[in-house]
């Protein structure tokens, strides 16, 4: 581990030692100006939210947490403009006040998502640049 960073984990993932600064997230908070955490969601996972011009977006692991719940508490910092990462199970309805959907990774409804909202949907995947003002 890089000791010259600064490191915000959820209260399970306190093994981080190395780090110049380990904080333990649970709740909602502020990291930086424009960059927030959801905090840990049900106990299992927490999502990064950067502020833009056009809103809240949110970068999600694998959205394990009911997609209403990631949506719900990120609104806190914003209005949600979009989401990008895993969205596990979570079905395509749910994201229909979204701007920007970009499902990666163990994303269960893909094809539907992007067949329901193709003027919302990008592709992802390693090495893809998302430019949101």
């Amino acid at each position: 581990m890089n000791n010259k960073v600064k490191l915000w984990v959820p209260s399970y993932f306190l093994k981080a030692k190395n780090a110049r600064e380990v904080i333990e997230v649970k709740k909602p908070k502020k990291l930086y100006e424009g960059i927030y955490s959801t905090g840990e969601l049900e106990g299992i996972e927490q999502s990064l939210c950067i502020e833009t011009e056009k809103g809240i977006v949110v970068i999600a692991g694998c959205s394990h947490p009911r997609m209403e719940h990631i949506l719900k508490t990120a609104s806190q910092f914003g209005k949600v403009y979009g989401i990008i990462g895993g969205l596990h199970g979570n079905r395509p309805e749910t994201l229909k006040d979204l701007e920007l959907i970009c499902a990666t990774h163990c994303t269960q409804y893909k094809s539907e998502t992007k067949s329901l909202y193709p003027e919302k949907y990008i592709e992802g995947g390693v090495g893809k640049i998302i430019e949101v003002e």
